[in-house]
């Protein structure tokens, strides 16, 4: 089949809307830094520019080619692809605040979703390419049927939202401080774009996106990192004065024996929940199987987990550079106070201790690391939403080329449901981890017995669900307001401390056995199916 015809059209029409919004802004003398304003503009445009050339990269409109860019994605695309999901908007902010106010050694995001795409390789990805599944949930409904996996579906959805919706806080904090657009523009404005990119070129332009975007990361942050190194006096200088200001928590790892140091106690047990909960909740995403999925066999799909995870720890240090600057710096000195929210920390060194061409290129590479993260997510929760719930529930007999269509309302429709959860919660780390602890606690049991348990059944995979939501959750959950059910030990400064997550997590994987093999008789296991072409 020819290769379509690449429509311009709508670029041009992104061009003029934003034009529009730079007059109104210009007519309305709002504190807009200009200079920053006209690089966004040209990155976005460039983007969506981008996002039209994929579209005509398919060789049809089905959801084979729109859903999984027809299997053919090589490693180099693959990989990059992959980091680039990883390396959200919420990834970089998040780090450097919580290197600034909670001391590095509760950065554990970074080296915990790095260990995860690497765990995610070595066991998960060759045995999800080789049976040729299109999404997550296409295992746990063989298994355990359509109704469970549209049940579980819920939780992985709920996960993608969690996490579109931290990357796009990251984002509209970020413009709010270093171009003077306000937190609701920013963020209503770069979701539009990314969704309509997504739905125009489907995994093709967020894959080419995503290579765009993820030099233009490492380019950016790696350049103001001089800059705001200098302002402190340089890296040695730095240190001592972050190791000093933060003590037993200027680490990467507590000691073995921290919960008998007075620095740690029982935080030592909270610790490792948080690190199990990264490093094994990363891998029953979506987002990452999607890439595992469209890569063009096995090997690729192993290869490209393990090349990530590498690419994901270098993104790292620059984030946690600036995290520590924003700490030791004197902000006074720089003619501005201390941020007052740590979420800040990487705005505020991009627009005060950078000259302003740095700080634009540095605001770009937040830009590309947000959309790089937000296209993907939504487009793996419409995957999900189209082939795993709407077509087997809705319409089972639905040809693939109107399943694509559907698809398409799905990003639209998604999209606007984490933007809508952005513009509410403005706690980037706080959703961030949130959206990991769903999938961790929830899901991690049920993909894997999935995949490795032959014996598992819907009996089991339900009762495993009812356990671990009821042990997760009667924990409560304040950023969405559920009060505390059950009474778990360890708690001080309102927090407990006791690693319930991962209670929830074991306690589900054992009852999704253990009722499993109790009702084998009356509820036979279903096995995985192989692909008819092999």
């Amino acid at each position: 089949m020819e290769k379509k015809k690449i429509d311009w059209r709508p670029a041009g029409g992104l061009l003029v809307v934003l034009l529009l919004i730079a007059l109104v802004l210009y007519l309305t003398e709002q504190p807009v830094f200009w200079g920053g304003f006209w690089a966004m503009l040209v990155f976005y445009v460039g983007i969506f520019g981008i996002g039209s050339y994929a579209a005509s990269l398919r060789s049809s409109d089905d959801i084979n080619e729109v859903m999984l860019a027809g299997r053919k994605l090589p490693l180099f695309v693959a990989m990059f692809t992959m980091a680039a999901t990883w390396i959200g908007g919420g990834y970089i902010n998040g780090t450097a605040e919580y290197t600034n106010s909670n001391g590095l050694a509760w950065v554990q995001a970074p080296w915990g979703y790095a260990i995860s795409l690497i765990i995610g390789g070595l066991f998960y990805a060759k045995k999800m390419r080789r049976y040729e599944f299109k999404t997550m949930l296409d295992p746990l409904s063989q298994r355990y049927g359509k109704k469970m996996a549209a049940i579980l579906f819920i939780p992985a959805l709920t996960g993608e939202i969690f996490w579109t919706s931290a990357i796009l806080t990251a984002l509209g904090t970020t413009f709010a401080t270093v171009l003077g657009l306000d937190f609701s523009t920013s963020i209503v404005l770069s979701a539009i774009i990314a969704i309509a990119y997504t739905a125009l070129g489907g995994l093709w332009a967020v894959a080419l996106t995503d290579i765009l975007q993820l030099f233009l990361l490492f380019g950016g942050l790696f350049l103001v990192i001089p800059y705001a190194l200098d302002a402190v006096g340089g890296w040695n200088v730095m240190w001592t004065t972050y190791s000093a200001n933060k003590g037993a928590l200027a680490t990467l790892v507590p000691p073995i024996d921290g919960w008998r140091h007075e620095a740690w106690g029982n935080y030592y047990w909270q610790w490792w929940d948080y690190a199990l909960l990264l490093m094994l909740g990363g891998i029953p995403w979506q987002v990452y199987f999607q890439r595992v999925l469209s890569s063009k066999d096995e090997n690729t799909a192993r290869n490209l987990s393990l090349l990530a995870g590498v690419i994901c720890l270098l993104a790292a240090f620059p984030a946690v550079v600036i995290g520590m600057v924003g700490n030791v710096v004197d902000w006074p000195a720089f003619g501005t106070e201390a941020p007052t929210d740590a979420a800040l920390t990487l705005p505020y060194v991009m627009r005060y201790l950078t000259p302003g061409f740095a700080a634009t290129l540095g605001l770009g590479a937040i830009a590309a690391a947000v959309m790089s993260s937000v296209d993907s997510s939504i487009l793996s929760a419409s995957s999900m939403a189209s082939w795993n719930v709407y077509r087997p529930l809705v319409k089972p007999n639905i040809s693939s080329e109107d399943l694509a269509k559907v698809m398409k309302k799905m990003i639209w429709i998604i999209g606007i449901a984490a933007t809508i959860l952005a513009l509410k919660v403005k706690s980037v780390y706080s959703l961030w981890f949130l959206c990991s602890d769903f999938v961790y606690c929830i899901l991690f049991a049920q993909l894997t017995t999935a995949l490795f348990d032959k014996k598992a059944n819907w009996c089991g995979s339900a009762a495993g669900l009812v356990v671990a939501f009821i042990l997760r959750f009667g924990a409560g959950e304040a950023t969405l307001g559920i009060p505390q059910i059950i009474p778990y030990p360890m708690v001080q400064d309102g927090m407990i401390l006791f690693p319930f997550r991962t209670l929830a997590m074991v306690s589900g994987l054992a009852t999704i056995i253990i009722v499993s093999r109790i009702t084998q008789k009356k509820h036979p296991s279903r096995p995985l199916q192989m692909p008819v072409s092999s």
